[in-house]
């Protein structure tokens, strides 16, 4: 398995809709294995490929508190969606950035799992708002989309200050004589 890099807002490549997947081989099931590996090495919950430059119609989540069940969704569609509730809302694409999104709370879709086999799923609570939000992914959207102009502008730069410090600090350390 390899650990993939996670684009970050706002990489343009986030906003370019993922294609359908026609077959599911072993090419793809790689990429599936390495999904999940980057999600659990960025400590997320929820990636979809479009995160990582792979513009394929799919996402892999693991809500379960031990990390130990994930869910495989390829070509995922909603096929129905009931009531709505605001939940706080985070983004491996937006690291340390957290704010609150309209969500349905309870959700039905239709996918192929990890072996090609369709299938489909309820789901409420953490799963569904996650569910929803890599499917966004999917379709170049991000969860700041649903957030003010005002606020996007703010992210941006808050964004963009810190990866100028990161830099700055990894040019300090690579300046630095090795002992």
């Amino acid at each position: 398995m390899t650990k993939l890099v996670i684009l970050e807002y706002p990489d343009p490549r986030l906003r370019q809709k993922a294609e359908p997947v026609r077959f599911v081989d072993d090419a793809l099931r790689q990429s599936v294995d390495d999904l999940l590996e980057t999600m659990y090495a960025a400590n997320g919950i929820g990636l979809a490929a479009t995160q990582v430059d792979i513009h394929k119609r799919m996402l892999v989540i693991d809500v379960s508190e031990q990390r130990n069940d994930p869910l495989i969704l390829i070509n995922p569609e909603i096929l129905r969606a009931e009531g709505r509730e605001s939940v706080e809302e985070g983004c491996l694409s937006l690291p340390g950035i957290y704010d609150k999104v309209q969500r349905a709370t309870k959700i039905r879709v239709r996918a192929l799992g990890r072996d090609g086999r369709p299938f489909e799923i309820d789901a409420e609570g953490l799963l569904a708002v996650c569910i929803q939000h890599e499917i966004d992914h999917l379709e170049g959207q991000l969860f700041v989309d649903y957030l003010s102009e005002l606020k996007r502008q703010l992210i941006r730069k808050r964004l963009q200050k810190e990866r100028r410090q990161r830099s700055s600090m990894h040019e300090t350390r690579a300046s630095a004589p090795a002992l």
